[in-house]
């Protein structure tokens, strides 16, 4: 993984390589954040090597607080409390993943003094919609326990050890998401890189919650069974995917969002064409169009999550109406070029 100076824009800056002492005390109790995120365009290609355009949904947040424990003579090891509507169950998968990403934290730091570790998550990510819940949770956790113990990590650092996690939870994870959880503007992520994005224009996304937990995994793997059954669908698929994605850079930097809305919905046709879309899905998909978005699609892995609607300010108000009556049970704006507000 390579990153960029200067072209990576994230909520932290870079810091020293990982296991270097900095100024500061360790705490009795360490904290840290993520936000969410959406995948614009190349879902799905980014892992065969398509570039991905990714946004931060900052409004949607996860909090890791992690303290050694006070219980006595606990073995050593970790526990994970979970709190919040949207995280009162997390799979063992998760779970499993996270507990990698701690022992590995540990060792890398040369931080295994045999003490045992509580970490208490809070988050408001809904789960299983692919808004990078898992990915967000591991980068927080990651940062608490740098902050516990009064060390610097690297961006790569953080990245690898989110990787750990998500690689357990999802198989071969792209990496879009351990980057875009912690940026702070939109961003292509493209063979191991990642940099900002310009936008030149006020359009806004409307991101719309299905109701329906995803499964990136089983789409995962349905789309590589298509793949396999059907010659050439993979090279059709990752090329077209690689073209609306760098189209789609090129019409964002312009300030032309009629034609990036234009770019989502023939996105949107390609995951519908690969049986990754639901009824509900394409209900509200449909109620967006209709109700003057410039293009909708679903975001993530898909077989569910959300829906992602390009929009201009004056229709915003008329486009989330309708993805409700459509089924959507919470919705959030994302201005392009502001700051996030919840509706």
């Amino acid at each position: 993984m390579e990153f960029r100076q200067g072209e990576l824009s994230t909520s932290t800056p870079p810091a020293s390589a990982a296991g270097t002492a900095d100024s500061r005390r360790a705490r009795s109790v360490g904290t840290g954040h993520a936000h969410a995120k959406a995948i614009v365009l190349g879902e799905h290609a980014v892992v065969y090597g398509a570039p991905a355009l990714a946004l931060p949904v900052p409004q949607l947040s996860i909090t890791a607080s992690v303290g050694f424990s006070t219980r006595g003579e606990e073995p050593a090891g970790v526990s994970f409390t979970m709190t919040g509507s949207a995280w009162k169950e997390v799979g063992t998968q998760a779970s499993e993943g996270l507990r990698r990403l701690t022992t590995d934290f540990r060792a890398s730091t040369g931080i295994d003094d045999g003490r045992h570790l509580d970490v208490i998550i809070d988050g408001s990510i809904p789960l299983g919609r692919g808004l990078g819940s898992s990915a967000a949770c591991a980068r927080a956790v990651v940062l608490a326990l740098a902050d516990l113990c009064g060390r610097e990590v690297s961006q790569r650092t953080v990245f690898d050890l989110v990787q750990t996690a998500e690689n357990v939870v999802h198989g071969k994870a792209s990496g879009v998401d351990a980057i875009t959880v912690g940026a702070s503007a939109p961003l292509l992520f493209h063979a191991g890189e990642a940099r900002t994005l310009l936008v030149g224009c006020d359009a806004l996304f409307v991101i719309a919650d299905s109701g329906t937990v995803g499964s990136t995994k089983e789409a995962v793997d349905k789309l590589r069974e298509r793949f396999r059954l059907h010659a050439g669908a993979q090279e059709r698929f990752v090329r077209r995917a690689s073209e609306l994605t760098g189209e789609a850079v090129t019409t964002l930097a312009a300030g032309r969002p009629e034609e990036l809305g234009f770019l989502l919905t023939e996105y949107h046709g390609m995951l519908r064409e690969a049986g990754l879309s639901t009824d509900r899905i394409e209900g509200m998909v449909s109620a967006a169009l209709a109700a003057g978005s410039l293009g909708a699609k679903i975001t993530g892995g898909g077989l569910g999550g959300c829906v992602l609607a390009l929009t201009q300010p004056e229709q915003a108000r008329e486009v989330t109406r309708r993805l409700h009556e459509a089924g959507a049970v919470q919705t959030w704006i994302v201005p392009l070029r502001r700051l996030v507000t919840h509706v």
